[in-house]
């Protein structure tokens, strides 16, 4: 073989390569995706990933199955993600923890923001500032001044330690200045349990955990987490405007990928996924639950995600948590 024709033929390899893999990413998917839910069945995560997988699936015309992996308060789930192939198959519905987990630990065994690709962030729910009707505070400029005359007296439940709903109490209580003893329990059920029977008498319950008991008058909701009042409880003014200007705390979800993955895989995700968010029940079924469909760029959920890597962790620090 004379050198020209070598060449050729080395040519036509390489070109046929990269074709094959052109073709491959083009063609994506060409088989079942996996979305990894880093928690227990039934919880918020679960709902919101089985919700939207049947919409994910008619958009990327395959299969899309939802593969709870609890443990380690997420760690577990997040580092199955982080650590596999990047090549659009095995996805992680993340949570607001996810930014939390760095302050948390000493040593994880991933590092989110290095070996996690942002496809998008899903939805944003903020929390419920509530307390037991027997705390005579009806709102959240009455509770401070109760806290301020009762310093390290009242408790607050959170569903465990490091948690959003754990944290975001911590934000208040540093941003109010003042004390509550926290009460850590193994879930957001537990914890509302206990302050439904008025064992502890405030918490920052979710909006799917507090909402039909503040409708039901068991617990009164003072204040709403996020930055702007809820549709669901539009007379329940922000915690921001209610006493502590500045506050927000919100729970979030967003759809991650293993780092390296191409980038025509995650565009194509995100369309997907953003699509599925205008469906029709999609919205409806997030409207009644009080939760607001995000849908941003990749670049975006990126720039948000260190951000929220560096607030919490400066709430950490500020409590003075120590990471375990």
């Amino acid at each position: 073989m004379n050198t020209r024709t070598a060449r050729g033929v080395l040519g036509a390899i390489v070109f046929a390569a990269v074709a094959g893999t052109a073709t491959a990413q083009t063609d994506y998917p060409v088989r079942p995706v996996r979305i990894i839910v880093p928690s227990s069945p039934g919880g918020g995560t679960d709902i919101l990933s089985r919700l939207l997988a049947p919409q994910l699936s008619e958009r990327l015309r395959q299969p899309v199955v939802v593969d709870n992996r609890p443990g380690a308060g997420s760690i577990i789930g997040n580092e199955l993600v982080a650590k596999a192939a990047p090549d659009g198959y095995t996805l992680l519905m993340g949570i607001s923890t996810l930014a939390i987990l760095p302050a948390m630990h000493k040593k994880l065994s991933y590092d989110a923001l290095r070996e996690l690709a942002t496809i998008t962030q899903v939805i944003a729910a903020p929390n419920i500032l509530v307390v037991h009707p027997s705390l005579p505070a009806r709102s959240v400029k009455e509770l401070i001044a109760i806290a301020r005359k009762r310093p390290g007296e009242i408790n607050y439940a959170s569903a465990g330690l490091g948690t959003n709903p754990h944290l975001s109490m911590e934000l208040f209580l540093s941003m109010a200045g003042i004390k509550m003893v926290h009460v850590a329990y193994k879930g957001l059920g537990p914890a509302i349990i206990d302050l439904l029977a008025g064992h502890v008498v405030v918490s920052t319950a979710t909006m799917l955990t507090g909402l039909p008991h503040v409708k039901s008058g068991r617990l009164r909701a003072l204040g709403v987490t996020g930055a702007k009042r809820s549709h669901v409880l539009p007379e329940v003014p922000t915690v921001a405007e209610a006493g502590v200007p500045g506050y927000e705390a919100v729970q979030w979800y967003g759809l991650l990928a293993p780092a390296q993955t191409p980038r025509d895989i995650i565009m194509r995700l995100h369309g997907a996924m953003t699509s599925a968010l205008q469906a029709p029940s999609i919205r409806e079924k997030m409207a009644i639950d009080g939760v607001q469909p995000v849908g941003n760029t990749p670049d975006e959920f990126a720039r948000f995600l260190r951000a929220e890597t560096d607030k919490w962790g400066k709430v950490v620090r500020a409590a003075g948590i120590v990471p375990q």
